[in-house]
């Protein structure tokens, strides 16, 4: 494969859950995470996961990762069965977990190690390249402590994209940071997606970030976590999170979710 290749990446992936079930056990209790849970995420597709604390969101995550295994039903990927983690589905987490000892192009470079035949000058080639995408070029040389927290998320973005994944599984990565923070990020994943046009899958407890972001929105109800209702979102992009269009959708969401929240889930 040539750089130009490299770059370009694979196909994104088209994703199938099928009637997934998923118990957590202990010695003093049963947990009921999700139940039959089926959802078909094309190739391509921005898909954003809400619902309150508790609704199996990141359960499913990890199970269309490979870091979980299902109770009951299965996960494919482009008609292959998740049985164990992969490197064409990468998470990212709402902690940036880089390496303080390495700069931000050592970050980015260590995430390539997933990607079998590459010379280290062809490495490289491919963190430059997205170390550009984030637009943290001028930062290449940073180390973790010198960067602002949006600027640490964005770093973990290059590092989850530089493999190119076919799938990019998103498990709250803004939550923890400033509102004029996030909103800058809305618009760098946006764009990023556009171009890239990775198969996404975002869990979030915020609605406006769920219809600023996706193609669809998939609301859990818990108790065990069950999908209650999805959500097509037609606006344009690149979108607003405080444009009036924006906000309708989400009051719809969030109206959805009265009754089947205790307050987590933020509109």
């Amino acid at each position: 494969m040539s750089l130009q290749e490299e770059l370009v990446g694979p196909p994104p992936a088209k994703l199938i859950v099928d009637h997934v079930s998923k118990w957590f056990r202990t010695t003093r209790q049963t947990v009921h995470a999700l139940d039959d849970v089926s959802l078909n995420i094309g190739e391509g597709e921005f898909v954003c996961l809400v619902g309150p604390s508790g609704c199996g969101k990141s359960t499913l995550l990890d199970i269309i990762s490979g870091l979980e295994v299902p109770d009951q039903g299965t996960v494919t990927a482009d008609n292959e069965p998740v049985l164990n983690p992969g490197r064409h589905r990468l998470v990212m987490f709402q902690e940036s977990a880089l390496f303080p000892w390495l700069d931000v192009t050592g970050n980015v470079m260590f995430g390539l190690k997933l990607k079998p035949g590459l010379t280290n000058k062809e490495r490289l080639e491919v963190a430059k390249f997205f170390i550009q995408l984030v637009g943290l070029e001028k930062f290449s040389a940073a180390h973790v402590h010198e960067l602002s927290g949006g600027m640490k998320q964005r770093v973990a973005l290059a590092r989850a994209l530089a493999p190119n994944p076919r799938v990019l599984l998103m498990d709250e990565p803004f939550a923890a940071l400033d509102a004029l923070t996030r909103e800058q990020l809305y618009s760098d994943i946006q764009r990023i997606w556009q171009k890239r046009r990775k198969t996404i899958v975002f869990v979030t407890h915020n609605v406006r970030e769920a219809v600023c972001l996706a193609d669809r929105v998939i609301l859990f109800s818990r108790n065990p976590g069950r999908i209650r209702e999805q959500f097509d979102i037609p606006l344009p992009r690149p979108r607003d999170i405080n444009s009036i269009q924006l906000a309708e959708h989400a009051g719809e969401i969030t109206r959805a979710l009265k009754g089947h929240s205790t307050g987590e889930v933020s509109e």
